[in-house]
């Protein structure tokens, strides 16, 4: 019986000691330029979770698996971390049909899933249910952040580029409804709509050119983006033509370019290196030790996605799925930019976006003449919201 005791204890005590294991999905092969960073950014947030003895008593531990950026992929490694690893939730996805896979796994299988980064608005809208909530900005806010900004320049004939998948669908459909409700006589006058990751840039740009539109909205990213943005400098494309472009101003997406960056573009994006705040500056300096480079959105997002679990499981006190939803709603967290809360109507963090002008600077693209636009207020009415959204 003694012997039975001694066993016993010791494995509460092991089981005590354990840590809590959380699994991670991302598209890492497939788009690095973001989730290099973004992984960076968690890593950093978990080595400080622990440091400070970690939450509800015990360390956490990251379980990372890549999807390929495949829908299939990602429901695949999600039942693997959850049946094989005993993982006890879920966070990350970058692409937004990785995601809304993620968040019906999530539905199915009552795990809570964080989605780090799928901006599409059927995420918490359409496709939104008790077990997930979201941290960035959605298609919608980012849009709506953009559109005061494109109806002041009062341009009537605009032309469009997208990724031709879930992201780039939303973004332009929000787009030409918020745009039409502030300016009526809006024409949209060429639509052009390649497939993600496998632009003819030159083809592309053509078409626009042939439309003669006043101004564009674009919201390519990555190396499409790239491509774009050195195939309309060589054409001629941007020359006496305003442009409004989503995640522009990401560092991501707009250091590569270098000299090249377009000038002058209204982008959203993340202006680290102008950003004077004593939390931004304390985060900037702790990453610039660690990995010996300055941050980037990614980085932004990944740290703010695992301080957002940590504070929701030790509010919920618990790693009780059930318990953890209830608990982020209404959260608050405290992120590098700003304090957020994930409300409770539709799961979204009032995460915002910085809006400004694109510029080249020593060679390089930034941000210039940028504000914050709190994402508390690029909301839907609630009234809408619940329209939208089925009963959890």
């Amino acid at each position: 019986m003694c012997a039975l005791g001694a066993v016993l204890t010791f494995s509460a005590a092991a089981q005590a000691q354990s840590p809590i294991r959380i699994g991670e999905i991302n598209s890492y092969k497939a788009q690095p330029a973001f989730l290099e960073p973004y992984r960076n950014g968690w890593e950093m947030a978990l080595g400080e979770i622990n440091a400070g003895g970690g939450v509800l008593g015990k360390k956490l531990e990251v379980i990372a698996r890549d999807d390929n950026g495949n829908p299939g992929d990602s429901v695949r490694v999600a039942e693997e971390l959850v049946a094989r690893e005993r993982v006890s939730l879920l966070f990350g996805g970058f692409l937004s049909n990785t995601g809304l896979a993620l968040a019906d796994y999530a539905k199915r299988r009552k795990i809570f899933f964080l989605a780090a980064e799928p901006l599409t608005d059927k995420l918490v809208w359409e496709n939104g249910n008790k077990y997930t909530y979201r941290l960035r900005p959605s298609t919608y806010m980012l849009v709506a952040s953009l559109v005061k900004e494109a109806a002041r320049l009062k341009k009537k004939r605009w032309a469009i580029v997208y990724p031709n998948y879930e992201y780039g669908q939303t973004s332009v459909a929000s787009f030409k409804k918020l745009l039409k409700e502030a300016q009526p006589d809006v024409e949209f006058v060429a639509e052009q709509a390649p497939p993600l990751g496998k632009i003819d840039a030159g083809a592309v740009t053509q078409a626009l050119a042939d439309a003669k539109p006043d101004a564009i909205f674009n919201a390519l990213f990555a190396a499409d983006l790239g491509k774009f943005v050195r195939e309309g400098n060589t054409r001629g494309l941007f020359e006496g033509r305003e442009v409004v472009s989503m995640l522009t101003g990401e560092p991501e997406y707009l250091d590569p370019l270098k000299g090249e960056a377009p000038v002058n573009w209204i982008v959203t994006g993340y202006p680290w290196y102008a950003l004077t705040t004593t939390e931004h500056k304390k985060f900037v300096d702790a990453y610039r030790r660690k990995f010996n480079d300055y941050p980037r959105n990614g980085s932004l997002v990944g740290y703010s996605a695992l301080m957002s679990i940590a504070a929701g499981l030790k509010k919920a006190g618990s790693v009780d799925s059930d318990k953890l939803a209830a608990a982020f709603s209404g959260l608050k967290v405290d992120t590098p930019v700003g304090q957020i809360t994930y409300r409770a109507q539709d799961h979204q963090s009032t995460l915002g976006a910085f809006v400004g002008r694109t510029g080249v600077k020593d060679g390089k693209g930034i941000m210039t003449s940028f504000t914050y636009v709190d994402g508390a207020t690029l909301q839907l009415p609630d009234a809408e919201v619940k329209k939208l959204r089925p009963a959890d």
